[in-house]
């Protein structure tokens, strides 16, 4: 009995670490969708110029540095206000509550009208709910508010888009960076290993949105397909006008 409950508590403890993981698993994928699709664009378009190595890399890593850090400093700014935006209407939900809790608990007792509820049910769920005001004021926040506490913490929001954007994003460098995947056609391999992180990332996103994998794979490629023809095409054009 002792070992099936000791295996119980690991299976959720397992899955509880895994939760937190998966929490930030939207802000990889995206920032990763980003890191890839931009700097393969940066690179395509800089070899279809015919650009050195040195001025490949130097671009590829400039653009994984600012664009890195821009992304993640919006999606900051985007966590942290929605969190603000949350915290705001709640403070007012109990200031009104304490102001006014004959109409508050009448707005509750509407809310769980509305769900079915009625008579002496209806009466005693309203009673349980407002004995508690942190309990009103979260009913109240999602049933008036249509809001719900995320619990993500802006700064590790940031955090994993910036790692993600980076790591995803440094795939098209590697061949030019690396000294031991220097070849004759760079851009072929770094086009492969890309097709490979898209993939990858495609395969992540459709975990995420709970969608086809084989669609969410193919989105993912086409996306980055047509961003590095397109700089690639700009890239050859520029360098025949200017050169």
């Amino acid at each position: 009995m002792e070992n099936i409950q000791q295996q119980h508590e690991n299976i959720h403890g397992n899955r509880g670490r895994l939760g937190k993981m998966q929490e930030y698993l939207g802000e990889f994928v995206y920032g990763g969708i980003d890191g890839a699709i931009t700097t393969f664009a940066v690179v395509a378009g800089a070899a279809g110029a015919s650009f050195d190595h040195t001025v490949i890399i130097i671009l590829g890593l400039a653009n994984l540095i600012a664009d890195g850090f821009s992304m993640s400093v919006g999606a900051y700014l985007a966590q942290k206000s929605e969190g603000d935006s949350y915290d705001k209407h709640r403070n007012i939900e109990l200031w009104e509550i304490d102001k006014w809790p004959d109409i508050e608990k009448e707005e509750i007792r509407e809310i769980y009208r509305q769900k079915g509820f009625d008579g002496k049910l209806l009466e005693e769920v309203v009673e349980v709910i407002t004995k508690d005001k942190e309990v009103w004021a979260d009913e109240m926040m999602q049933g008036e508010h249509q809001m719900l506490p995320d619990g993500k913490s802006p700064i590790w929001v940031g955090v994993a888009t910036f790692i993600s954007f980076a790591v995803m994003g440094f795939i098209p460098l590697m061949v030019y960076v690396l000294p031991f995947m220097q070849v004759e056609a760079p851009l072929l391999i770094a086009s492969i290993l890309t097709l490979t992180a898209f993939l990858f990332i495609g395969y992540l996103k459709s975990y995420v949105t709970q969608t086809s994998a084989i669609r969410g794979m193919l989105e993912t490629l086409s996306l980055g397909a047509i961003a590095a023809g397109l700089a690639y095409f700009a890239g050859t054009v520029l360098e025949g006008m200017i050169g």
